[in-house]
């Protein structure tokens, strides 16, 4: 199965609202590649776009070079797989499978081989004589794959297929769905809300918000190198704290005012105003005795602990008046803490950096909580 490029040049969708804004992307063939974003940005949208089942408003969709945009579904060298898995009760999985093949003129022998080897990719091979309502939540999931890839497309767009399952099962699918995905080397266009799948599985990843991309890159990139306080406060926790920036050195190098203590950041500073955000993940944030010496180190004290099993996460109110969050690895080596102990915690340079932007993901879903009906219109468009 070849590997299918995808380019989107100015592509807009509009309803009552702009569902998808200008978008322009560019998806390699073979990559792994996802949308993210909360509710209503857009990205359920660009994939139905890319799917046929919307028309754009403006702007073009290319797939390998050839301008696709009023090509109707079925003539698209694509397919999707939906949280719902729409499977046939009805029909074994070896005949949910075969569905899509029943009209392309295959012989018996052919059409049983391509099944076959459908299933084969996805371990289900043994239960082709079963019925959907005889399998579990996971292994209907796979079916749906199957059925999907059978038919050979070149891009398969899929829309949180992992969503409707448990958190376990979720974690074990991440792995074999990237597994398969390289085994077929076929692009792979995948929409989530959900940040360690979009990090797990992505060769690269878009941020989205109000139907534009805010950000694009390698996962460790995005994460480590946020564009803003919104991308960094919604792809994994991060500590953002308001601060002013008070000197800037050479390269991205700053020196920022948190409250009474000055802190040295390393990355950022070269075009972040003066009113800023500084921003380190809890994983970063490193726990030490009241009292410690050096550079960075605020004073501190424990608000609260939460055992996360292999870690543990510790909330900080720091001197400066922030709340901070640290992650620390359950592995015996690090000292008894406890509500109201007194810390410093250390903010090292290289793990701090400085960002533009006031709003986060946590002030876009309190606006939408708060803006009701007209949130819902745009989140049933996209």
């Amino acid at each position: 199965m070849a590997g299918g490029r995808i380019e989107l040049v100015s592509l807009t969708k509009r309803f009552a609202e702009v569902a998808v804004d200008n978008v322009d992307l560019q998806i390699a063939s073979g990559e792994f590649f996802s949308l993210l974003g909360p509710s209503g940005c857009g990205k359920t949208t660009t994939l139905r776009l890319i799917a046929g089942f919307e028309q754009p408003t403006a702007g073009r969709i290319l797939l390998d070079g050839t301008d696709v945009s009023a090509v109707p579904p079925h003539r698209r060298n694509v397919n999707t797989v939906f949280q719902s898995y729409a499977l046939f009760p009805f029909l074994t999985v070896f005949d949910n499978v075969a569905f899509g093949l029943r009209n392309k003129r295959l012989t018996k022998a052919e059409l049983d081989e391509r099944v076959n080897s459908a299933l084969e990719l996805v371990k289900l091979r043994a239960f082709a004589k079963r019925r959907p309502g005889q399998l579990s939540g996971g292994q209907q999931q796979r079916v749906a794959l199957a059925r999907a890839l059978v038919l050979q497309p070149s891009v398969l767009l899929l829309d949180e297929p992992l969503g409707a399952l448990d958190a376990k099962l979720r974690r074990s699918l991440k792995v074999e769905l990237k597994a398969l995905q390289e085994q077929v080397g076929i692009t792979f266009l995948y929409v989530t809300h959900d940040q360690e799948e979009a990090l797990t599985m992505s060769d690269r990843l878009a941020v989205m918000r109000d139907g534009k991309i805010v950000q694009i890159g390698r996962p460790t990139d995005v994460y480590e190198q946020p564009a803003d306080t919104y991308v960094a406060d919604f792809l994994g926790v991060s500590n953002l704290m308001p601060v002013q920036v008070v000197s800037r050195g050479p390269g991205s190098r700053c020196e920022v005012r948190l409250g009474e203590s000055l802190l040295t950041v390393e990355h950022g500073g070269l075009d972040a105003p003066d009113q800023s955000h500084a921003v380190i993940r809890p994983e970063r944030v490193r726990i030490e005795e009241y009292g410690s010496l050096g550079p960075n180190r605020i004073p501190a004290m424990v608000e609260r602990l939460v055992y996360l099993g292999s870690a543990t996460q510790v909330f900080l109110r720091l001197a400066a008046g922030a709340d901070v969050q640290a992650l620390l690895q359950n592995d015996g080596a690090q000292a008894q803490l406890k509500q109201g102990t007194p810390v410093h915690a250390y903010l090292a340079p290289d793990a701090l950096r400085v960002l533009a932007g006031g709003d986060t993901a946590a002030d876009l879903n309190a606006a939408e909580s708060s803006d009701g009906e007209e949130i819902a219109e745009v989140r049933q468009a996209s």
